[in-house]
């Protein structure tokens, strides 16, 4: 893999993470051997919120699991498919299974406190895995998902520094979502309080899906006579589904809108002109960090004393141990950065693209 210069600093905090890892498969169980870890004997559960996301199976899970086999140690994961009872019922069943250390990818972050609370009290250590968990005794590990959202909100104000903003934010139970619209406030506010942009809409979407979010785009362009300018979405599926709805309007690539995650079609629709900026997060390296962190605490429960972590202060008014990476804004002048790092093909990338009307294809 080739990484740009601008994943240093993160690549420094994995760093002294990875020492004893390497890094690749669905949620099923399986173990192997690897080099010079402390996870010999020890099984960490994986609990997914939902599998059927692209970028879980295809980027998280084999980052994960392969580190920890690597280490010497054996991954089991079960998936709530978007239920949070069943997620409940699922790290139980880990338990059940010999898990040790406990990663959840949390469907809704206060319904899964008391499982959390659970396995804590049962000496069971967690990873917070991207989605913030209010619990001081679990280690969080994520992007900085308060800088994607300033890092949306720079891009789309660069393209639209007055108009009618129409916000279409991710699951209410979900603390990213919080986080995102705080990181857009931060950059957007003079400009809101001024009168330069109007909110004509904002809305929370259920379970981040596409098809929610191209019904309230929808609504929002039917509410507004179809006078919107940019549009903040916080991530790629949703953003989908905004452009969708945008298309139906012929408004596709006339409103900017914005996204996460490095989705393969989110990263077409930039190189087409029909999505304005898409954070990218190297989920491999979110799955490295996580996994490690997991087979240090094989050996040493406390969340506090794995390497590379700091103090993050939640919402909530907790504080937990953490681990938050950076992202990396992708536009249509660096999508070369995607390209270099094997993240996607490029005839994937380019795919209906005019060759040469944008730098990467």
């Amino acid at each position: 893999m080739k990484f740009t210069r601008k994943f240093a600093a993160a690549g420094a905090v994995l760093a002294m993470l990875l020492s004893a890892c390497s890094s690749t498969s669905s949620p099923s169980a399986s173990s192997g051997g690897g080099g010079g870890g402390s996870a010999a004997g020890c099984t960490i559960g994986m609990s997914w919120n939902n599998y059927q996301e692209e970028r879980w199976a295809k980027w998280d899970e084999p980052a994960i699991k392969s580190t920890i086999e690597a280490a010497g140690g054996k991954y089991v994961a079960n998936d709530a498919k978007s239920s949070a009872e069943t997620q409940a019922t699922n790290v139980e069943n880990l338990i059940s299974q010999g898990a040790k250390v406990l990663l959840i990818l949390a469907q809704d972050d206060k319904a899964i406190k008391p499982s959390v609370a659970a396995a804590i009290s049962r000496g069971i250590p967690v990873v917070s895995y991207d989605r913030l968990i209010e619990d001081p005794g679990v280690f969080y590990v994520t992007f900085d998902n308060v800088e994607v959202g300033r890092m949306q909100a720079r891009e789309i104000f660069k393209l639209v520094p007055k108009g009618n903003y129409v916000f279409i934010k991710g699951n209410k139970a979900d603390a990213n979502a919080v986080f995102l619209k705080g990181g857009q406030d931060e950059i957007l506010k003079d400009a809101v309080a001024s009168g330069a942009i109007k909110n004509v809409g904002e809305t929370f979407t259920d379970g981040w899906l596409p098809a929610n979010a191209q019904t309230e785009m929808e609504q929002f362009l039917t509410a507004n006579n179809n006078k919107v300018d940019a549009v903040l979405s916080e991530n790629d599926g949703m953003a989908g589904g905004v452009v969708a709805a945008l298309t139906a309007q012929g408004l596709a690539g006339k409103v900017p809108v914005s996204g996460q995650d490095g989705d393969a079609a989110a990263l077409n629709r930039v190189a087409l002109g029909t999505q304005a900026v898409d954070v990218w997060k190297d989920a491999r390296e979110l799955g490295k960090a996580a996994a490690t962190a997991a087979i240090q605490l094989c050996s040493n429960k406390d969340v506090t004393k794995v390497s590379g972590g700091s103090t993050f202060t939640t919402p909530g008014g907790n504080k937990v141990a953490s681990i938050l990476l950076k992202p990396q804004p992708i536009t249509k002048d660096n999508l070369q950065v995607v390209l270099d790092a094997n993240w996607i093909a490029k005839d994937k990338l380019c795919q209906g693209v005019a060759a040469g009307s944008v730098k990467g294809c």
